[in-house]
């Protein structure tokens, strides 16, 4: 594929809400160098304003973030806001709230409902917005998630929400936020080599018209530490036969399990960035889908 050609609009597009975005979009947690759960390196300022700049170019408009994605030097959301304020008017930004850090940077897990709108408002301000695209609150499996949800739903009612989502969740916690509110998206782990645990939730989306936007598609098994080399055979005959790079065919899975499924890959660099959105250009053939499919799937019961 001529990657530098193709734009975010070669995927398609989806709802989120009444918003419209395209159906990959980008996360940002990488641009920090930090991961999640690991404060990390600091990345290049400028490298990854420009490559958020770049991504908008492409026509990318759906963007993932965080206020607890930040190394010791980098924080995601003020590196968006200072490559893309003022905003474009089709950019939907997302975020999430839950967990979160302390001032010293410790991790914390998991906020109380009467926390969230602290964190609600901490995104404001860092976006240097007067209300937020989608907000999903990211929980742990064991969490009952109707107070917590119904917090958002009040923040939701006061004009500062949009949208709602849920992360990390079971089907009985997705049920359960239903009932409070009206539910958006699902943002799981899922990918080629990790996809038994929410595979009954991806399909319950494709039922109630929700979107479902994995994370780690890529990653897969590195998480948070990013994809290393990639050992699959049956990736490689893939990419080899259509010309591509095996992440190029794990997003291009990905989105063919449904019209559903979103893509918000994430990158620090600007070349693996233009590769993957030019994977909303690949499709893959049923042969493509069966060979990858037996590849057999990796559970893990990390959240």
């Amino acid at each position: 594929m001529a990657s530098r050609t193709i734009t975010a609009a070669a995927s398609g597009s989806r709802q989120l809400g009444d918003l419209t975005v395209h159906r990959i979009g980008f996360g940002a947690m990488r641009l920090t160098g930090s991961a999640a759960f690991d404060l990390g390196v600091p990345s290049d300022r400028e490298r990854s304003i420009a490559v958020l700049r770049r991504a908008v170019e492409l026509g990318v408009n759906h963007i993932d973030t965080a206020a607890f994605y930040f190394s010791s030097l980098r924080s995601a959301n003020e590196l968006i806001g200072r490559a893309l304020a003022p905003y474009p008017d089709d950019l939907v930004i997302a975020t999430k709230v839950g967990p979160g850090r302390d001032p010293s940077g410790q991790w914390l897990p998991l906020a109380r409902p009467d926390q969230l709108r602290g964190q609600v408002e901490e995104n404001l301000r860092q976006l240097g917005r007067d209300h937020l695209d989608l907000v999903n609150l990211r929980v742990l499996p064991s969490v009952e998630v109707a107070e917590h949800f119904g917090a958002l739903a009040e923040l939701q009612a006061a004009g500062l929400i949009r949208h709602l989502g849920v992360s990390n969740v079971t089907s009985a916690q997705l049920a359960d936020a239903r009932a409070v509110a009206t539910v958006v998206c699902v943002q799981n782990l899922f990918g080629l080599d990790d996809r038994s645990r929410s595979a009954d939730v991806l399909r319950e989306c494709g039922e109630l018209g929700i979107a479902f936007v994995p994370f780690y598609s890529i990653a897969g098994k590195g998480r948070e530490s990013g994809a290393g080399a990639d050992s699959s055979e049956q990736v490689a005959s893939v990419a080899r036969a259509h010309g591509v790079s095996a992440a190029q065919v794990r997003l291009a899975w990905t989105l063919q399990q449904g019209p559903h499924v979103l893509a918000i890959p994430g990158t620090g660099d600007p070349d693996h960035l233009v590769e993957n959105v030019a994977a909303g250009a690949l499709r893959l053939t049923g042969q493509d889908m069966a060979l990858l499919n037996a590849a057999g799937p990796v559970a893990s019961d990390k959240s």
